[in-house]
């Protein structure tokens, strides 16, 4: 090879070594570049995600379909403040690069089934009964996120949303006791 072919040779393969280690910078920075949560944060979150649109969904479905005035009305408080704490939870998401999942589980998709065939005092009833039950396991997680969670901005999340999450059940209770 003489010094005419080698020159062009050698431009290429350097330009080829440019862009692959280009490539391994780029891809070696990605999990630097945002910030990862750990196994429990992340169970943390996406429970919390579905958790909160369940409520939404079962909340916009106690505003139509209650008898009672006072369901009615936490059906509401659940849609505006579960819709609220959603958002939050999306910007801390975002910021930490964590996808969100966009889907009920199959779980909570049969609770809305539930819910939806219901009619009258059995809706009220079946509702007020979901609303205790979720309420109950969400004050214990996010208690535990609140005390535990590894991540700054889930930690602060978890703290923010734990005393509106207990006066939800507060509030659940009492409604049930009035029967």
């Amino acid at each position: 090879m003489d010094m005419g072919e080698w020159k062009p040779a050698m431009q290429t393969k350097l330009k080829l070594a440019s862009v692959s280690l280009f490539g391994l910078v780029l891809g070696a920075a990605a999990p630097w570049s945002r910030a990862a949560l750990n196994e429990s944060d992340t169970k943390f979150v996406t429970a919390a995600t579905q958790g909160g649109a369940l409520e939404v969904k079962l909340g916009q479905l106690a505003e139509k379909k209650a008898t009672r005035s006072g369901v009615k009305e936490f059906g509401a408080m659940m849609a505006s403040d579960h819709s609220k704490a959603g958002e939050e939870l999306k910007k801390v998401a975002k910021k930490e690069g964590f996808p969100l999942p966009e889907k009920l589980d199959a779980k909570q998709e049969g609770l809305i089934q539930k819910l939806e065939a219901l009619a009258g005092s059995e809706f009220d009833k079946a509702y007020v009964a979901a609303m205790v039950k979720d309420h109950e396991e969400d004050v214990e997680e996010f208690r535990k996120a609140s005390q535990n969670a590894t991540d700054a901005g889930v930690k602060a999340f978890a703290s923010k949303t734990l005393p509106i999450i207990e006066d939800h059940l507060n509030r659940i209770k009492a409604i049930q006791k009035e029967k």
